[in-house]
């Protein structure tokens, strides 16, 4: 599975952005797809995913009520839908894809960057 993430840009505190991640491949082995961030000098954490049939979708606390995930199966893409944005969402963003079967996130985009100032 190949992942593409895109939208990533510079955006004042309130503003809103768009991230998509394009996937190609085996993906009709995915069971989910997520987003994911990295600030810097800090760990990767999760941000959001969503199941990719079902279309459950679960948040970090941190954007709940800001962010929604959502995904084109025709397209085979995941949106993630960003509003009220904060400075502390600052982070580079990757997205990823869980396997069916699988506890873990074996493949990954190569990450879009998002600045928010204040």
């Amino acid at each position: 599975v190949q992942l593409q993430a895109s939208g990533g840009g510079l955006v004042q505190a309130g503003g809103s952005l768009r991230l998509s991640c394009a996937a190609s491949g085996r993906t009709f082995s995915t069971f989910a797809m997520g987003w994911f961030r990295q600030a810097p000098g800090k760990e990767r954490e999760f941000v959001a995913r969503i199941t990719w049939s079902g279309g459950t979708s679960i948040y970090a606390d941190s954007v709940k009520g800001r962010f929604t995930i959502s995904k084109d199966n025709f397209k085979n893409t995941v949106y993630l839908q960003m509003n009220s944005l904060r400075p502390e969402d600052t982070a580079v963003y990757y997205c990823a894809a869980l396997m069916s079967g699988r506890s873990v996130y074996d493949y990954w985009g190569q990450g879009t960057l998002v600045t928010v100032s204040s």
